[in-house]
């Protein structure tokens, strides 16, 4: 069984938290990963937009690997922040106005309509990367949920 941990990341986490603990703010955090911990692997390399083996051909290929929303949204609770919940980020987006915004793009620029509506569809779509990226906020607990996490 691999279990994948990152006490680096924990580590960041909790000092981004632990500031927003004290002096107020909100973090953002938009990526792919997973919304509990469990069992598996996930690091992955990416050369030539090809998936490739992640030991080979070491500083010539990205490394990635899933984010843990489970294990980043203890470390800031153990800081003395305060977490949104995990939202999927095409409805993060479409809670904070990109249909809105896309359609004001639109009408300011008609030639570009298609190219708007490609990106819009790219951004929000659950085929694309609507469902696949989420979003998460770390904000002070004197500070109200932010927009999106509603």
């Amino acid at each position: 069984m691999i279990v994948e941990t990152s006490p680096a990341r924990d580590a960041a986490v909790y000092t981004i938290a632990a500031h927003l603990a004290r002096h107020g703010g909100v973090a953002l955090i938009t990526d792919y990963g997973h919304a509990t911990s469990a069992p598996g692997d996930t690091l992955q390399a990416v050369k030539a937009h090809q998936f490739a083996d992640p030991l080979a051909n070491p500083g010539e290929q990205d490394l990635t690997a899933h984010v843990d929303f489970e294990a980043l949204a203890d470390s800031a609770r153990a800081a003395g922040a305060s977490v949104t919940p995990l939202v999927t980020q095409g409805a993060f987006l479409t809670q904070v106005g990109i249909v809105q915004r896309a359609e004001t793009l639109t009408r300011a620029n008609p030639d570009r309509a298609d190219e708007v509506a490609s990106a819009l569809n790219r951004l929000t779509d659950s085929g694309a990367m609507g469902d696949l990226f989420k979003v998460i906020a770390i904000h002070s607990t004197d500070w109200p949920t932010p927009a999106g996490f509603e």
